[in-house]
């Protein structure tokens, strides 16, 4: 008998609402969302990385930006009305989200929290996130995302 796929819990969770996606394994020892899209042979553009801040409210949120941009703070505070927003710290991540620095992804966490996605994504006809586990991606149209979280496009990242 073959050795049964590793399924993550993002996996499972596109599995259980019949949502197509291709799903990659690459060296863990890649961290930077650069590397990862080298890696899969792709434009870093398309592979998305997604970072948790915390609001001047105490609110979460969960940016997707793609692996060759930075998140801008100032357009992120914008667009969830906040007055200022900050990274999450690296050790609170796990107990907010259920997932480890360089496996955050934006399906299957503990909680639901407000999800922007930099317009970019729009101009693909398939993306690439985290399956929620290092060394671990997914890659689906953005309209099949939109059926399992709600994410918003928006600017979101700093000009280059």
């Amino acid at each position: 008998m073959g050795k049964k796929q590793d399924k993550t819990n993002v996996m499972r969770i596109l599995d259980r609402e019949k949502i197509d996606y291709q799903y990659f394994q690459y060296d863990n020892s890649k961290l930077n969302a650069q590397e990862v899209a080298s890696a899969l042979g792709q434009e870093a553009g398309k592979v998305f990385k997604t970072l948790v801040t915390v609001g001047k409210s105490k609110q979460n949120y969960v940016f997707m930006v793609p692996g060759d941009m930075e998140l801008d703070l100032k357009k992120g505070a914008y667009v969830t009305g906040e007055k200022s927003i900050e990274m999450l710290p690296q050790k609170e991540l796990l107990p907010l989200t259920g997932y480890i620095h360089g496996g955050c992804s934006p399906i299957g966490m503990k909680k639901r929290f407000k999800t922007f996605i930099n317009k970019t994504a729009l101009n693909y006809d398939i993306i690439y996130f985290s399956a929620g586990k290092v060394g671990y991606q997914v890659a689906l149209p953005f309209n099949s995302l939109k059926k399992v979280i709600d994410v918003i496009p928006a600017d979101i990242v700093k000009d280059k």
